[in-house]
């Protein structure tokens, strides 16, 4: 049995994740550089099987939709256990897909870094794939209770801005913290609202910078999905 096409390997994707070419795209957008990009022109090359990726230009792929470059070759093989695809159709339509668990962030790098990934875990959706790019968190202390538990995992949506009300993770101390928060803008400031009303908000400004990296879609102890 011969190797499946970067295309055979893409169009799979593409099926079990209910996604689009521009889906594809936007999960890897996160991943380009100032010298390698990925155009519309090239993913449909690659779809279509007109021509297949070369190394670097793999790499993206392979990192933004969280597969091993091995497995998007085409070769069964499962040399890096961590990378390799896991998305799975069950019955009534249920997606199984794998995402990195974020643990210590290295200031400077992009979240989803090598050096910041702990882990991986399994997320389960009974609707479409979101695309871009989605990680985990573990939610520490107990500021956002009841909405999100102490220990809970937070899938979260790689984005950098959210509506006033949602739930965010953002970037603080030097990039070298993740906290989750409720949004809320006011004028020039962006304030981090605590669910819990015992504890106090955080306000970013230019004397206390942070930037937001993610919107929550999931953030309970379960991980059902939030509606």
């Amino acid at each position: 049995m011969g190797r499946k096409s970067v295309g055979q390997r893409l169009r799979t994707i593409m099926s079990n994740r209910g996604w689009k070419q521009k889906d594809i795209l936007d999960a890897v957008k996160p991943f380009f550089t100032n010298k390698t990009r990925i155009s519309k022109t090239d993913l449909s090359q690659y779809v279509n099987d007109k021509t297949e990726p070369r190394s670097d230009k793999l790499y993206i792929l392979a990192k933004g939709l969280n597969v091993s470059e091995q497995w998007l070759l085409g070769f069964d093989e499962n040399q890096n256990k961590q990378h390799s695809i896991s998305n799975i159709i069950y019955p009534e339509g249920l997606r199984r897909i794998t995402i990195p668990i974020i643990g210590e962030i290295a200031c400077g790098d992009p979240i989803t870094a090598e050096e910041n990934i702990e882990g991986y875990t399994e997320v389960i959706f009974d609707k479409k794939v979101p695309s871009g790019t989605l990680f985990a968190l573990h939610c520490k202390g107990h500021s956002m209770e009841p909405t999100i538990p102490d220990g809970s995992m937070v899938v979260i949506k790689a984005q950098p801005t959210v509506e006033d009300g949602e739930i965010a993770a953002v970037l603080v101390d030097d990039d070298n913290e993740a906290t989750l928060k409720r949004i809320k803008h006011q004028g020039e400031l962006i304030m981090l609202m605590p669910d819990n009303k015992e504890y106090d908000p955080i306000i970013l400004d230019k004397d206390h910078p942070g930037r937001i990296v993610g919107k929550a879609i999931r953030y309970t102890a379960s991980l059902s999905e939030e509606e």
